[in-house]
C-alpha cells in the first residue's frame, strides 16, 4: 500500500524523510529532493497513506490512526533509525501527530506552512456519505484546483499555473481516491494543536512571507509554543515555499541539518 521515492544516496548521517501536503502527493518534492541528494542527504519522499500513489486496491481505513500506523510500519520496515521529518501544510499536522507518539523515530522536525490550528475536518464529518462524495468531485475538478494554486503560489505565470495544477490532481484519478478521501473527510481529520507543547524535538518552521493560506501569526504562535523551534521566512513567497522558493527552501533545511550533525560531531570529538 506504500508508494514513495526511495533515496539514491545511502549514508550513515540521519536520513531525511519528506511528507507533502493535504490531497497531495511526493511529487510536492519534485525540485527540492534531487538538490538535498545533491547535498550528500539520504531523502525519501513519502504518499500518506489515502492520498499520492499507493495502491489502496482493497481499501483500508484512512483515518488519522491508520495513517500513522501505516506510516511507521513503513519506518519500522524499510529505515529503521531515527529522522528529519518534514512535513508541508496538512503535513505539519502528520508530522506533530507522528512525532509526540513515536517520539523514538524522529530526530528533529521541519515544519512549513503548519496547519496545526484547524479542529480536523469540521462540520464536514457530519455530512451524508452521498454530499461527501459530491464533495469530494468537486475537490478534484481543474476550476477548484486551479483557484487554489492561485491562493497558494505569488506571481506565477498562467502557464506554470496550469502545470502544476495538472500534477498536484495526478492521484485524483486512481480509482480509489473517492473512497479514500471521503473516509478521511468523515473520520474527522487532525486536530493536533493539543500535542504541539508535547513535541521534544527540536524544530525548524519555515513560513513564505506572503502565504494566504495559513497566515504568518499562526508561525509566531507556533513558534512560541514549541518548547524548542526557530523560525524562518522565505520573502516574495507563498504557501509552499518548496515549490515556489526550491533554492531558498533547500538552503534552510541543509542548514538545519548540517548544524546539528556539526553540533553532534564536536560533542563526540570532545568526548
Amino acid at each position: 500500500m506504500s508508494s514513495c521515492v526511495k533515496p539514491l544516496v545511502q549514508t550513515k548521517e540521519t536520513p531525511v524523510v519528506l511528507l507533502h501536503g493535504f490531497d497531495s502527493s511526493c511529487l510536492e518534492w519534485r525540485y527540492v529532493l534531487p538538490l538535498l541528494e545533491e547535498s550528500g542527504i539520504e531523502t525519501w519522499a513519502i504518499d500518506i497513506l489515502g492520498w499520492g500513489f499507493s495502491d489502496l486496491g482493497k481499501l483500508p481505513p484512512c483515518d488519522v490512526v491508520s495513517k500513522r500506523d501505516h506510516f511507521y510500519q513503513f519506518w519500522k520496515s524499510y529505515i529503521r533509525r531515527p529522522i528529519i521529518l518534514v512535513g508541508p501544510s496538512l503535513g505539519s499536522a502528520v508530522a506533530v501527530d507522528f512525532a509526540v507518539n513515536y517520539p523514538e523515530a524522529v530526530e528533529k522536525l521541519v515544519l512549513i506552512g503548519a496547519s496545526v490550528y484547524s479542529e480536523g475536518t469540521g462540520k464536514l464529518a457530519t455530512l451524508p456519505r452521498a454530499v461527501a462524495y459530491a464533495g469530494v468531485n468537486l475537490l478534484k475538478s481543474l476550476p477548484l484546483r486551479l483557484y487554489a494554486t492561485y491562493l497558494t503560489f505569488t506571481k506565477i505565470s498562467f502557464s506554470t499555473s496550469l502545470d502544476w495544477t495538472n500534477v498536484g490532481r495526478l492521484h485524483c484519478f486512481l480509482p480509489w481516491w473517492d473512497d479514500a478521501t471521503v473516509d478521511f473527510m468523515t473520520s474527522g481529520g487532525y486536530n493536533v494543536s493539543p500535542l504541539i507543547g508535547k513535541v521534544k524535538q527540536k524544530t525548524l518552521i519555515i513560513w513564505g512571507e506572503n502565504d494566504r493560506i495559513i497566515s504568518n501569526k499562526f508561525a509566531v504562535r507556533l513558534h512560541c509554543e514549541l518548547p524548542d523551534a526557530i523560525i524562518r521566512q522565505i520573502p516574495n513567497c507563498g504557501h509552499l515555499p518548496h515549490l515556489e522558493r526550491p533554492d531558498s527552501t533547500i538552503k534552510l533545511i541543509v542548514e538545519f541539518v548540517q548544524r546539528e550533525s556539526k553540533t553532534l560531531s564536536q560533542c563526540v570529538a570532545q568526548v
